[in-house]
């Protein structure tokens, strides 16, 4: 390994030996220069590869997030990475639902294989929780709570891969269990890891609603990170892989079909570098390729990058491992196929509730004793975003002035700007809207950006209690 490291910079000193007379080819120059670089160091590197794969939400609604975490682990073991250095968070409640016709099984695409198998269950259930990840991240043992005591014991020459996919907001990560995952805390958990040696390099993906903003002007390009996001900070990610709506009811739904499964499958940013990395070797794609081929696939987002961009240059194999085995129909992450046509079966992330309630509804006979409830809990849903939106624009008007409204209110800041200045004052903020109004749902948290904005205009604490009590006394 140490030879081709030698090799490599002797080929850079007569290339640019070569070529330092003539200008006209000196960006054609830089770009094999980074290439090189790029392929010294995976000559070079004599670390550890890990990964931490985090599926952020439970129920079976939410069945594609922890699809999405089976099928990372599936890619990252195939790489070669070990199961003592691949860490899972996720609920554990999809696999054994009594909503999954075959259970056992996760698929994330219709007809897929079962990506489930083997997948090690290190913090599940209520463990599954943004403490136990901050100390997973810093390879804090003494603040575990639970779990396998597995953490990310990673030192300055190993490289790392983190994933992260779930419902989001303004700055925010879902978890399952517990608080949720703010931006300014999550950046400062890397900052001390950074600080520690705890990395070499690392790469972060993320698929969430507005994920952009765990990022936008607060990861800086010093710190040896390279990420990705499945949106820019102000807009929704999507679900794919979905039940067709309506679909009648005397019609047997195909097994391994996004009907026969009853929810969404998998998210579009999410399956498109799965399925990227299922069909290409991992020593011939870099992450800047991969990005590429991503952004043209997620059409319902734009997908961002963040962090330190020169580390695109870095081929795959640097984080998810050397490994390509072939990908036969006895893989784990089935056969492989192109992955240049565009993903079906897409809902917004909030809307995922909605359509798994009304699939449910459509598919149960008029005599299933199970029609009524579906019924009422889609009624329940509407109604109870009909009440948050009613109340978010009453807020808003008090808070804001008619004049500027609720429109005015969820302004976003531009992209390379954070979506607030006081991350104390908008966990505040958030926290006096649930004590006085009630926790917010999934559907609820798009409005935290209304929080964020109300401390970037410089509106206290007291003013949103007053009419937070003002508007929630009453329904």
């Amino acid at each position: 390994m140490r030879s081709i490291g030698c090799i490599c910079r002797v080929l850079l000193w007569l290339v640019s030996w070569i070529l330092a007379r003539n200008n006209s080819v000196e960006s054609r120059w830089l770009t094999i220069q980074e290439d090189l670089l790029s392929f010294q160091h995976e000559a070079e590197f004599n670390g550890t590869r890990w990964a931490v794969l985090v599926a952020g939400s439970n129920e079976y609604y939410n069945y594609r997030h922890q699809a999405d975490v089976s099928h990372a682990y599936q890619i990252m073991k195939q790489g070669g990475l070990a199961d003592e250095n691949i860490i899972v968070f996720m609920y554990d409640d999809i696999a054994y639902n009594k909503e999954n016709p075959t259970p056992g099984f996760i698929i994330n695409k219709p007809h897929g294989p079962n990506v489930y198998h083997g997948v090690p269950k290190d913090y599940t259930g209520n463990h599954t929780n943004a403490n136990n990840l901050y100390a997973v991240l810093l390879g804090d043992k003494k603040n575990l709570t639970g779990g396998s005591g597995k953490v990310l014991s990673s030192g300055p020459d190993d490289h790392v891969f983190f994933y992260y996919t779930d419902h989001g907001s303004t700055g925010i990560l879902g978890m399952p269990v517990g608080e949720s995952v703010y931006a300014n805390d999550l950046i400062q958990v890397l900052t001390k890891k950074h600080k520690a040696g705890g990395y070499k390099k690392m790469a972060i993906y993320i698929e969430a609603c507005e994920s952009g903003s765990m990022l936008s002007g607060l990861l800086s390009d010093d710190m040896d990170i390279y990420a990705t996001t499945a949106s820019n900070p102000d807009e929704n990610s999507w679900a794919c892989y979905c039940p067709r709506s309506p679909m009648k009811r005397n019609v047997t739904a195909p097994p391994g079909s996004p009907e026969y499964y009853g929810a969404c499958l998998g998210d579009t940013y999410s399956v498109a570098w799965l399925e990227d990395s299922d069909v290409h070797d991992p020593k011939e794609e870099t992450l800047e390729e991969q990005y590429q081929k991503v952004k043209k696939r997620t059409n319902s987002s734009h997908v961002m990058q963040y962090g330190n961009k020169l580390l695109g240059k870095d081929l795959r194999s640097v984080y998810m491992g050397q490994n390509y085995p072939d990908h036969g129909s006895g893989s784990p992450t089935g056969p492989s196929r192109t992955t240049n046509s565009m993903l079906g079966g897409l809902v917004e992330q909030l809307d995922a509730k909605i359509a798994y309630l009304n699939h449910k509804v459509q598919r149960a006979s008029n005599v299933s004793p199970h029609k009524m409830e579906w019924k009422k809990m889609l009624r329940d849903e509407l109604l109870e975003r009909e009440l948050v939106d009613r109340r978010m624009q009453q807020i808003s008007e008090i808070l804001f002035g008619q004049e500027k409204g609720l429109s005015g209110s969820m302004s976003a800041r531009p992209d390379g700007q954070p979506v607030v200045d006081d991350w104390d004052c908008y966990k505040t903020m958030v926290m006096t809207y649930e004590e006085h109004c009630g926790a917010l749902s999934r559907y609820g948290r798009k409005y935290t950006r209304m929080m964020a904005n109300m401390c970037n205009a410089g509106i206290s604490k007291d003013k949103l209690v007053l009419a937070s009590t003002k508007v929630c006394s009453t329904k």
